[in-house]
């Protein structure tokens, strides 16, 4: 790294790091006026407000856009030094176009490597206080109804199905657990209710009948109210909303291998939760590939063109991500295709603008 590099750099990092600073004042600005209401409503003091939401919503807002706006960023001040010839004269001195792309090659993946161990745990506690605000204060959300026709499997022999169960008091009616041996039911616990004993960790069953069931002969017994301990919680039983937006990665990867075992449907966006947390870093490193390119060189309509051309970018990236993973959660498209699909159409754009770039 010589000093132009260091020049290069160190206008790369303080234009993201002003056009970020500035975006999110705007954006907490307009989420104030948004709540304010609801903070006022809630006796909250200024301290409550920033220390439980704003810590937790300016990592959020700054992960949500970081590519974009570090996109925007190289396009700014590369475009700035473009119109003011200091590209030329870099280039002219015999700097050759792949050595003037260091610093950009350095800064993107500086970025990039931020943002990925953001996203594996600091993004996912701030999601998760921020979530735990709203749904105190500001969204209002009214208690989770009873749930109907549950089916699970909890391990890889044993499946539990419950016809109805009530979140708030942890009861479930007309309860079955089934246990397999290959293809065979060989076993079959029943019981009028279940509820959920906090004290005991285990889930009190009433009125219940055990079956044993070999081949064509079957014994049954009643059972008096007793303890059933199984790898079964009440948080399993009910809708979680935004759950996995508050998983750190370790987390979310055993949630997964735990939900497939339960054979739970929807479990995609799980998936491009995931994979999105490392896609979202090395979109960061195409993006300034891009920018740096398209920005390089001095045209007609100087910078004013460069920032149009890039917001142009930007937006067809978010329509090109948001397809993909719509297609993904709600249809039936591959959700790791779905998440690095962006990634590959705008890294193969990336390429085929360094290869025709004036060196």
């Amino acid at each position: 790294m010589k000093k132009i590099d260091w020049y290069i750099l160190r206008r790369f990092l303080s234009t993201f790091l002003f056009a970020i600073l500035l975006f999110v004042i705007i954006a907490v600005v307009i989420d104030i006026t948004e709540k304010l209401d609801d903070f006022v409503n809630n006796s909250l003091t200024f301290r409550e407000i920033v220390l439980g939401y704003y810590v937790a919503f300016v990592p959020y807002i700054t992960a949500l856009l970081f590519p974009l706006f570090t996109f925007l960023a190289v396009i700014f001040f590369t475009s700035k030094m473009a119109y003011r010839s200091e590209i030329i004269a870099i280039i002219g001195s015999g700097v050759s176009f792949n050595r003037y792309m260091r610093p950009y090659w350095v800064g993107g993946i500086f970025l990039c490597l931020v943002l990925m161990v953001g996203n594996r745990s600091f993004i996912p506690w701030a999601n998760r206080v921020r979530l735990r605000f709203e749904d105190t204060y500001v969204n209002n959300r009214t208690p989770i109804g009873p749930v109907s026709n549950i089916h699970l499997r909890i391990d890889p022999r044993t499946y539990v199905s419950i016809m109805s169960y009530d979140p708030a008091y942890r009861a479930g009616y007309d309860f079955i657990l089934s246990r397999l041996d290959g293809q065979k039911l060989v076993y079959k616990f029943e019981a009028e209710s279940v509820v959920w004993d906090t004290t005991r960790k285990g889930w009190v069953t009433h009125h219940a009948a055990v079956h044993l069931i070999n081949g064509l002969h079957e014994a049954i017994w009643l059972v008096h109210d007793t303890i059933l301990k199984i790898p079964m919680l009440p948080s399993d039983l009910k809708p979680q909303q935004d759950a996995m937006e508050g998983m750190s990665t370790p987390v979310l990867t055993a949630h997964i291998e735990q939900q497939e075992l339960r054979g739970i449907q929807g479990i995609n966006a799980l998936y491009v939760e995931k994979y999105k947390r490392i896609a979202a870093p090395i979109a960061v490193v195409i993006l300034t590939l891009i920018g740096a390119v398209i920005a390089c060189r001095r045209i007609r309509g100087g910078s004013g063109l460069h920032i149009a051309l890039g917001i142009a970018i930007s937006s067809a990236y978010i329509v090109c991500m948001q397809f993909s993973y719509t297609f993904s959660t709600k249809g039936s498209l591959n959700p790791l295709i779905a998440v690095w699909l962006p990634n590959l159409i705008f890294g193969l754009i990336a390429w085929r603008l360094y290869i025709r770039a004036p060196k």
